[in-house]
């Protein structure tokens, strides 16, 4: 399905870039291996050689934009576009809150959000001019859902869902098509927080198929695609129907009426960001749209 697709995959020496690459290029791509060192990004690019795909090796960090524009011109010379590109990369420093430094809790956010935003800054003018692109964010259930000890990497795995958000709003119209995978699986980085049994049943080479259906041509947008051990699941961000309290003692109103403000039989998934407002304007009873957006 992704026959001489190019796709880009950051943190692909080893573990589950590794898989997501070697899935990538079974399914037809082109294949960027990126990752730290040479070497390990060289080994998964020979791989896929071997196996009789196509792959190049870009070894650099994705917070070094120099590095990431780099591996963009190689993969633009080999091919001459870049259709896929997955945020994979990324980096733990996990400790709980109270002992965690401001240094590890910026180290993390920089790697796993900044290095996002670096590479998709890098294809997202390419994919543009192209009118195609596909563009996977790496979230976490840490991000969706809290996790003791992982403060900076939650805070950094939500923050890749609102930066998902925000560019497949922006690059629909150019036919850029932007999802995130929230994946179970084990590897380095999972090594000592689950049990071996969850481990083992946990291959990561069963996420990895997630990615097909975010990259092809009819992928969805604005998706979070949770998978581990062959199961698959999507994760939504919702607002509750709500109710209207009005200005005069509301906060007192608002703690009598928190199970109706809370209440999720009605809620929805809003297409964009100012369906909040614009929701409790019309509670309010005024009309028209919040504001125009560009």
């Amino acid at each position: 399905m992704l026959q001489n697709r190019v796709a880009i995959v950051t943190g692909s020496g080893g573990g589950l870039g590794r898989q997501h690459a070697l899935y990538l290029a079974s399914q037809g791509a082109r294949v960027v291996v990126n990752d730290l060192t040479e070497a390990a990004a060289r080994a998964v690019a020979d791989e896929i050689v071997a196996g009789g795909g196509e792959a190049i090796a870009a070894a650099g960090s994705v917070t070094d934009a120099d590095a990431v524009q780099a591996m963009v011109d190689a993969a633009r010379a080999q091919w001459g576009r870049i259709d896929i590109l997955v945020n994979n990369a990324g980096i733990l420093r996990d400790k709980s809150f109270a002992k965690m430094t401001m240094d590890d809790f910026r180290l993390v956010v920089d790697v796993h959000l900044m290095g996002a935003a670096i590479c998709s800054k890098a294809v997202w003018e390419i994919m543009r001019q192209q009118n195609y692109g596909r563009i996977v964010m790496t979230t976490s259930s840490s991000g969706l859902y809290g996790n003791f000890g992982q403060a900076n990497y939650g805070a950094a795995k939500l923050a890749l869902v609102g930066l998902m958000q925000t560019l497949a709003i922006e690059g629909e119209r150019y036919g850029i098509r932007v999802n995130a995978l929230a994946p179970t699986a084990a590897t380095q980085m999972t090594n000592g927080v689950l049990s071996d049994e969850s481990l083992t049943a946990l291959d990561p080479g069963l996420v990895s198929p997630g990615l097909l259906a975010l990259v092809q041509e009819d992928a969805p947008t604005r998706a979070i695609l949770c998978a581990g051990g062959g199961h698959f699941a999507r994760a939504n961000i919702t607002l509750t129907k709500g109710v209207r309290i009005g200005s005069e003692k509301a906060g007192q109103g608002l703690i009598a009426a928190w199970d109706r403000a809370s209440d999720r039989s009605d809620e929805v998934v809003p297409a964009y960001g100012f369906q909040q407002a614009e929701q409790e304007l019309a509670s309010a009873g005024a009309v028209g749209p919040v504001m125009a957006r560009a």
